[in-house]
């Protein structure tokens, strides 16, 4: 196979494991202030993610390490074209991360309030800003014949882009709440349950309405050929099943259908991309593709071998890191200092 299709997938993989992973950090993060009545509750709240926000985020750091290695003109495109968006991200990553190490610092409950308010700011213009992202690069951009972002920052604001900044926002937080669900017990795993069981009914409606927006806005049935609705429907069924194992009080199954759910809908926007990476809006044949935007063969053969090393070697350890921490968290105050 080309190593630039290789790539292509590896990329695609690398954004999918963001979204399945960091999708529940961030849930989490918006509900905290919300499900956290105490700070006792909070801290049960901030600590069934601790030990994996951090870890999680590598997976779009090395997202974006790749997409500069094997396709530089789509990361010179993508991060001129979006700098602003990409900033406000950038901002919101670190306003979450120092809110997290800083939280515990101090015994003042207005110190305390003013960072966990932090944490739901820094998540909720995160899975924002991402939402809206990747659905501008699924509906295409201004880009000129000379590979430039030729748009300005309203461009991006689109009403396609925004329904679908508040459509990962709305999972998010439905996914953060099964998560709660699973890693908490007592009255906490109670109201986690109660309001994914609320959230689900308006994640099925969006998500509706989102797909019919993509097949309006988008070439979604030139790529994905005579049968599009397969890989988008198995989405859409999936998240259907999540609902029915949280009614249930199975969360487990719950999880890894809305995980199915997140996943799917990031693979039917990169089956909508190939074989381009940035859609030009202007003119298709000023798309940038696999070809014209990818390294050399040599840069990326050699990358290819670091990844067959390295890449088992992080699946492994956040494997591990994901079953040493499995067990539920209990709000017990003066055990849970973060």
């Amino acid at each position: 196979m080309d190593l630039k299709i290789i790539w292509f997938i590896l990329i695609a993989v690398l954004y999918i494991g963001f979204f399945v992973l960091e999708g529940f950090d961030f849930g989490v993060g918006i509900l905290l202030p919300f499900l956290g009545k105490t700070d006792g509750e909070r801290r049960v709240i901030i600590n069934a993610i601790g030990p994996h926000w951090d870890g999680n985020e590598v997976w779009l750091l090395t997202a974006g390490g790749a997409t500069f290695a094997a396709f530089p003109n789509w990361y010179a495109t993508l991060f001129s074209g979006f700098y602003l968006p990409f900033f406000l991200l950038l901002l919101a990553l670190i306003l979450r991360g120092v809110a997290f190490e800083f939280r515990s610092k101090d015994e003042d409950p207005r110190w305390r309030l003013t960072w966990d308010w932090s944490i739901f700011v820094g998540s909720l213009l995160s899975a924002l800003l991402l939402g809206v992202a990747f659905a501008n690069l699924v509906r295409g951009v201004p880009i000129d014949a000379e590979m430039n972002y030729v748009g300005g920052f309203f461009n991006l604001l689109n009403p396609y882009a925004l329904l679908g900044g508040v459509v990962t926002t709305l999972v998010f937080l439905m996914y953060g709440a099964i998560f709660l669900s699973l890693k908490t017990s007592g009255e906490m795993m109670y109201k986690a349950r109660a309001t994914a069981r609320r959230l689900w009914m308006p994640v099925v409606i969006l998500l509706l309405i989102f797909l019919v927006a993509t097949y309006l806005s988008t070439d979604i049935l030139a790529r994905l050929g005579v049968d599009p609705g397969v890989v988008p429907v198995t989405g859409l069924a999936a998240v259907l099943l999540a609902g029915y194992f949280i009614r249930r009080e199975r969360d487990g199954w719950a999880f890894t259908m809305l995980a199915i759910t997140i996943a799917f809908a990031l693979i039917t926007m990169f089956m909508i991309l190939y074989p381009r990476v940035m859609i030009s809006s202007l003119n298709p044949a000023w798309s940038l593709t696999i070809d014209n935007a990818s390294s050399s063969p040599y840069t990326l053969k050699v990358m290819t071998i670091i990844a067959l090393i390295f890449v088992p070697v992080v699946l492994i350890y956040q494997g591990w890191s994901y079953w040493v921490f499995r067990q539920r968290i209990e709000n017990k105050t003066e055990k849970l200092v973060y």
